[in-house]
C-alpha cells in the first residue's frame, strides 16, 4: 500500500444553457458557502496563493518520502483566484458553444464530440456571413495552424485556433445569440486576469517540476462545474509539457457530470495526436447538492446525471474507454478512485479480459484513509497498486469533508458494518490458530 496527500458543457438551445452555466455570478467564486463536500479556497491575494504552493511542495516531498510511486493532490482554487477560474471557464464554454452552434447548422446537433466535424467551406462561409472574418482571413487562420487539411475542423482543431487567435491584437469576435451582435470573446478579461493566468501556470510549473524530481505523480483535483473548464484546460496544458515521456500529471474527471464522457474522449484524443501520456483519476463527484442548488437558483440545466445509477453507468463507460486505450497504446494511466465494490469488480474483470496486469502499473485504485479497507487491503495483497487518500487540515474543515463522503457513498454504514464483521472474523481466526499478531 502507498500513501497519497491532498489539501481538500446537442443543439443550439442546450449549448446556450451550458454557456449560462458558467457565467460569473456575484454570489459564487470566492466563497465557502454550501461547500461541505470538499474545500474551496477563499482568495485573499497572490501571496496567499504562493503560500498554498509552498504547502503543496511540502506534500510532494512527504509523498516522496513515505512511498514509492506516490501521489500528491492539488486544488487550483488554492493557486488562483476562483473568480478568475469562473471567468476563464465562461470564455472556454462560449468558444465551445459557438462550435456546437455551427455544428447544429450543419446538421450535427447532439453528435458525440469526436464525431462532430465542421466542413471547412461551410465554416468559412459562416464566419464571413457573420462578419467575423473574410474567407481569405479565415483561410489564413487555418493554414497558419495547419488545420482543416482534411477538409473538416473538429473541436480539438477549433480549440487550437482559439489559442492562436487570442494572441492577436485584433479581438476575437463571436456572435451573441440574444442580441445578434458580435462581441469580443475575451471582453471579460482584464490585464490583471491575464496576469493571474500566467501566475497560476507558473505555480503549476513549479509543482510539476518538483513532482518529477521527487518521482511523485501530481493529481489535479476536480472542483465545481463553474470552475472545471478552466481547471481542466490548465491541467491539460501542464500535461502537454510534463507527460511527454512519463505519466506525471493526472487530470480528474467527475462522472456525475453529463459531459464526463465527452470530456474524457476529447482530452484523450488530444493526447493521441500530440503523443503525451493521458493520465486520469476517475471519481463520481463531490458537489452534487451545491451544483443542483446553484442550477435551480440561476436557472440553467442541472449539470449532474439524474440518478446514482446513471452516474455509475457514466463511470464505467469512461473507465472502459481508458482501459481500452491502455491496451491499445500503453500511453494511458488511470486511478480508479472509488469506494464502490461493483466498480472495483468491473475494473478487475475488464483488466483480465484486456490482458492488463497489475505489475504494468497502468491501473491503480484509491480509497479514503479509514474507509473501505475491505476493498483496499485485498487489492494491495493481490499485487494491485492501491492508495489511501489522506485529507488533512483543521478538524473543523476535515470533518465536514469526511461526513460528506459518507453521505454520498450510499450504503456506507452497511459497508462499515460489513468491514467490522470481517475484522472480528479475522481476529477470532487468529485467536483460534494462535497467530494473533502474524
Amino acid at each position: 500500500l502507498s500513501s497519497s496527500t491532498s489539501a481538500a458543457e446537442k443543439e443550439m438551445g442546450g449549448a446556450e444553457q451550458r454557456e449560462k452555466q458558467y457565467q460569473a455570478h456575484q454570489g459564487f467564486g470566492d466563497r465557502h458557502g454550501g461547500v461541505t463536500g470538499a474545500h474551496t479556497y477563499f482568495y485573499a491575494d497572490e501571496a496567499k496563493c504562493d503560500q498554498h504552493m509552498e504547502t503543496f511542495l511540502h506534500c510532494i516531498d512527504a509523498s516522496s518520502g513515505s512511498s514509492e510511486d506516490g501521489f500528491s493532490a492539488i486544488k487550483l482554487t488554492a493557486l488562483a483566484r476562483p473568480q478568475f477560474l469562473v471567468r476563464f471557464s465562461e470564455v472556454l464554454v462560449k468558444w465551445r458553444r459557438f462550435f456546437h452552434q455551427m455544428a447544429a447548422e450543419q446538421g450535427q446537433a447532439g453528435w458525440a464530440v469526436l464525431d462532430t466535424k465542421l466542413e471547412m467551406e461551410k465554416l468559412q462561409e459562416t464566419l464571413a456571413n457573420l462578419g467575423i472574418a473574410s474567407k481569405a482571413e479565415s483561410q489564413q487562420w487555418f493554414m497558419g495552424e495547419n488545420l482543416g487539411t482534411s477538409g473538416t475542423v473538429d473541436l480539438l482543431d477549433w480549440n487550437s485556433l482559439f489559442d492562436s487567435r487570442t494572441k492577436l491584437s485584433r479581438p476575437l469576435l463571436i456572435p451573441n445569440r440574444k442580441t445578434g451582435q458580435l462581441e469580443p470573446l475575451l471582453s471579460g478579461f482584464s490585464e490583471e486576469e491575464e496576469l493571474q493566468m500566467k501566475r497560476v501556470l507558473q505555480r503549476m510549473d513549479v509543482l510539476a517540476k518538483r513532482a518529477m524530481e521527487k518521482g511523485v505523480r501530481l493529481m489535479v483535483d476536480a472542483e465545481q462545474s463553474y470552475f472545471q473548464p478552466a481547471i481542466s484546460r490548465l491541467t491539460v496544458e501542464t500535461q502537454r509539457r510534463f507527460n511527454r515521456s512519463q505519466p506525471i500529471i493526472y487530470n480528474t474527471y467527475q462522472c456525475y457530470l453529463k459531459e464526463a464522457y465527452n470530456n474524457v474522449t476529447g482530452d484523450m484524443e488530444l493526447s493521441r495526436r500530440e503523443g503525451w501520456h493521458f493520465c486520469t483519476k476517475l471519481v463520481r463527484g463531490a458537489y452534487m447538492e451545491q451544483e443542483r442548488e446553484r442550477a435551480a437558483q440561476m436557472g440553467y440545466e442541472d449539470p449532474i446525471n439524474p440518478s446514482y445509477e446513471k452516474t455509475n453507468e457514466m463511470y464505467h463507460r469512461c473507465l472502459d474507454y481508458v482501459l481500452e486505450e491502455i491496451k491499445r497504446s500503453r500511453k494511458a494511466s488511470v486511478m480508479v478512485a472509488s469506494h464502490n465494490e461493483d466498480t472495483v469488480k468491473f475494473t478487475l474483470r475488464r483488466m483480465m479480459e484486456l490482458g492488463i496486469h497489475p505489475s504494468d502499473k497502468k491501473v491503480c485504485f484509491g480509497q479514503l484513509l479509514g474507509m473501505c479497507d475491505q476493498i483496499t487491503f485485498p487489492l494491495g495483497q493481490a499485487g494491485f497498486p492501491v492508495y489511501k487518500y489522506v485529507p488533512y487540515g483543521p478538524v473543523s474543515e476535515v470533518l465536514p469533508y469526511l461526513s460528506r463522503r459518507a453521505q454520498e457513498n450510499r450504503g456506507f454504514m452497511q459497508r462499515a458494518n460489513r468491514e467490522r464483521d470481517l475484522l472480528w472474523k479475522e481476529v477470532k481466526r487468529r485467536l483460534l490458530t494462535g497467530n494473533l499478531f502474524s
